[in-house]
């Protein structure tokens, strides 16, 4: 596609957006299990109207635009104080939970290069359970990822294991609040406490789960502690464009003290230009995120929150008891929150999911460890409150599909085949393998089964190569 010699009409452009979204994920339908989180017609509405106001606006230099520094700041000090932190707790906006891991690893490794300046080879400490974006900043910021196991029933990190992978090099220990594949909370105090213990950083990941959990607390939920009350806490991380309900690309990273943050900003006089000082990632980033968040705030104000949290936690139960109901499928662990999982000993779950797409929703596959199954992961938000008993005939109608079908996959025979082909040729099985999984060309798949299939009995390290090289391959 190239640049149109002369500009097309607003109602050409409209038009072609709206073809081009066709194909898209009915979101506001409620039949969408992850990704989006809709706040209700009023607050989405409001927030919309001070996104597009801000649009234009940056948080470059804030002496241009002092508005949207206040925004900020206001957005950031009204989630600190739901969070339970003091006066000295300070935070930023960022562009999404990813961004704020990021910037949180990046800040322990600089804090650590000051504090313990001997350390050559920094490590981090994780559980299987934490999130991809810090494996992202070990990447990254050159931090070696010390992945512990989890307890296999509970899913909560294993503080013992954890302890035992303190090594001289180790720098900060992660916790989630909660992890977003089965929605349970690690124990926080005992890892804050072992990282006070070894005068080392703390992060707790509460990306997707902080200000749910927050506002369930406050309602009388009994809430595994997390927050800024846990003593040992360093850093947190907790989005607004998911359960805080404003619209995309919104989180906030916090300190424990400004003293901690100052290792997170970047300040430039060396070139031409004008002086750079960017207390996050991006320099020029849009005050419409600031604003919509702070909308959504405003507008939904403690007491929307409250029937939000309420509603979906009601709905959830429901959603878990009605899971564990349909003969062959299992919830995975006690979830905390709104967010879980399920798997089988009995069905394809890829042709599950599919199943499932085929009768208009949509549910997310994870894939297994050594010590937990593979899986379907569930996100409840609002817009799918009034859609629980459609989800659960149609999931107990697409289990029995599946049951039924003589097209059935055996994973392990997929599996087989695919060390066959490891075996005979490591380097140049890649074509043979996406030909297994139908992936040809640059265009997405019609069908996800079998590249799921194909993912789920790769060795780790061949699957990224692998998904690397497909995405490489995707964009132009």
């Amino acid at each position: 596609m190239r640049i149109p010699e002369k500009g097309l009409s607003r109602e050409e452009i409209v038009r072609t957006l709206e073809a081009y979204k066709a194909q898209d994920l009915p979101w506001q339908s409620g039949r969408v299990m992850a990704y989006v989180y809709d706040p209700g017609k009023e607050a989405l509405d409001t927030a919309k109207q001070a996104y597009m106001m801000y649009l234009s606006e940056s948080a470059l230099d804030p002496t241009t635009f002092p508005s949207v520094m206040r925004l900020e700041k206001e957005v950031v000090r009204m989630v600190i104080d739901l969070l339970r932190g003091d006066d000295q707790v300070v935070g930023n906006m960022t562009s999404g939970g990813t961004e704020s891991i990021l910037l949180a690893m990046k800040t322990a490794r600089d804090h650590a290069r000051v504090t313990r300046p001997g350390i050559k080879a920094p490590e981090m400490i994780l559980a299987r359970t934490a999130h991809p974006a810090f494996h992202k900043a070990c990447a990254y910021f050159d931090i070696k990822p010390v992945v512990v196991d989890f307890d296999p029933e509970s899913f909560r990190a294993d503080v013992e294991a954890m302890r035992r992978a303190i090594t001289e090099n180790t720098i900060v220990i992660v916790g989630s609040a909660p992890g977003y594949a089965q929605g349970v909370v690690d124990p926080i105090p005992e890892i804050a406490a072992l990282a006070q213990e070894h005068g080392l950083w703390c992060h707790v990941d509460a990306c997707v789960g902080g200000i749910h959990l927050s506002f369930m607390r406050k309602l009388g939920y009994d809430v595994p502690p997390f927050d800024w009350t846990v003593p040992g806490v360093t850093s947190m991380s907790a989005d607004m464009h998911k359960y805080g309900y404003a619209p995309k690309n919104a989180s906030i990273v916090m300190y424990r003290e400004k003293a901690l943050r100052r290792h997170q900003i970047f300040s430039c006089l060396q070139t031409t230009t004008y002086a750079l000082i960017n207390p996050t990632i991006l320099s020029t980033k849009s005050g419409a995120p600031m604003a919509g968040s702070w909308a959504t705030l405003a507008c939904l104000g403690e007491e929307g929150y409250f029937k939000i949290v309420r509603e979906v936690q009601d709905a959830t139960a429901r959603l878990v008891e009605g899971v564990n109901a349909i003969p062959g499928l299992r919830v995975l662990g006690k979830p905390d929150m709104c967010m879980f999982s399920f798997t089988s000993e009995e069905i394809n779950l890829f042709q599950l999911a599919e199943e499932a797409k085929r009768r208009g929703w949509y549910v997310q596959p994870q894939f297994s460890t050594p010590i937990s199954p593979y899986n379907l992961h569930i996100t409840m938000n609002q817009s799918s409150l009034s859609c629980v008993e459609a989800f659960l005939a149609d999931l107990r109608a697409a289990v029995e599909a599946v049951r039924a079908s003589d097209t059935q996959i055996d994973i392990e025979a997929v599996r087989a085949q695919l060390n066959a082909l490891l075996e005979a040729d490591p380097a140049g099985a890649r074509d043979q393998i996406l030909a297994l999984g139908g992936v040809s060309g640059t265009d997405l798949p019609d069908s996800m089964v079998m590249i799921n299939c194909v993912l789920e009995c790769l060795p780790d390290h061949v699957a990224e190569d692998l998904l690397a090289e497909y995405m490489n391959e995707l964009f132009a």
